[in-house]
């Protein structure tokens, strides 16, 4: 084909005013607080956030993971040292899902990415959790079925964040449509550690003669719970049901001497990788079609626990 002076002139012209790509905004740094990294699970968010940063920026991304000790204050501080150092993108597991939203606010406005993951965090970009409510209801149904619909349950507590709280009302919305099921105590917070949720099982036993169950808002906390129990020598106590489906929880599971009976399973590595891709595409300007996703949390037992696969990138 031939072209004509006047029309390369203004083609030369056309390609002058088109708009020039904009590069994409390079993922560098992420600063990740989360409750406590003695449990596995945040550990396991940490790795989530770094395995997925790599992937989706196609080269080595610094990710720092800090615990906070569910210190509001603490969080804070670690929130104003990710900005200080200009990090790109936050993910926050927040110790107080209120009291935090200033400190988020200050990230977002030095054009920091901010995820929620694992808890509910007010200002947060986005949020990845697991469907807590689920949790809380598949593990009490199956607790309930366990004890054929009868019997005295205690609930081992946790922090007063989103997660805990869906739990927990999740549970009691199953146990109440079992009349013949007594709960005898519910807000008892054993910090959603092991050594709280031995300390608050003894306490429990020894306020009441009689438990036949018990629901635990996690796996540390059970696991403690079941420790109280055994120390005790209480042979009233049937089963503990849990939330995590975390490593400690598998080998309970397989374990025909245990209590633990199920844990409706989370997957904090792949919260933290579906938080971390949602967060760079919104980083390059594309926002999401849903700003809340939530994780299904499908119950473990000793029945499945030989085929679960764990937290996985899977």
């Amino acid at each position: 084909m031939r072209i004509t002076a006047t029309l390369l002139a203004t083609l030369c012209a056309t390609s002058l005013t088109l708009p020039a790509m904009a590069a994409p905004r390079q993922l560098k740094t992420i600063g990740v607080t989360v409750g406590d990294l003695a449990n596995p699970f945040f550990v396991a968010i940490g790795k989530g956030a770094q395995d997925s940063a790599n992937k989706v920026s196609g080269g080595n991304v610094k990710v720092t993971t800090v615990s906070s000790k569910y210190d509001l204050n603490t969080q804070v501080g670690q929130i104003e040292n990710f900005i200080a150092n200009k990090t790109d993108m936050i993910i926050v597991n927040a110790a107080d899902p209120k009291g935090i939203a200033p400190a988020l606010k200050k990230a977002r406005d030095a054009g920091i990415v901010v995820l929620a993951v694992d808890v509910g965090a007010e200002g947060a970009d986005i949020t990845v959790m697991s469907d807590n409510v689920m949790a809380g209801v598949e593990s009490c149904k199956y607790m309930a079925e366990q004890i054929k619909g009868k019997g005295n349950v205690v609930i081992v507590n946790g922090p007063p964040v989103t997660s805990v709280i869906d739990r927990v009302n999740g549970c009691k919305k199953v146990l109440a449509g079992y009349p013949g099921i007594k709960v005898l105590s519910q807000n008892q917070d054993a910090k959603g550690s092991r050594d709280g949720g031995m300390e608050v099982m003894a306490n429990l036993l020894t306020a009441y003669p009689k438990i036949d169950a018990v629901f635990a808002i996690n796996d540390p906390s059970a696991i403690g719970a079941e420790l109280a129990v055994k120390q005790a020598a209480r042979s009233d106590v049937k089963l503990i049901a849990s939330v995590d489906g975390a490593p400690d929880a598998e080998v309970a599971l397989k374990d025909k001497s245990s209590l633990f009976a199920v844990s409706t399973a989370q997957n904090p590595y792949k919260m933290a990788s579906v938080a971390v891709q949602m967060g760079y595409e919104l980083m390059q300007g594309k926002k999401p079609a849903q700003t809340t996703v939530l994780l299904a949390t499908p119950p473990i037992t000793k029945a499945n626990v030989a085929s679960y696969k764990g937290w996985t990138k899977n």
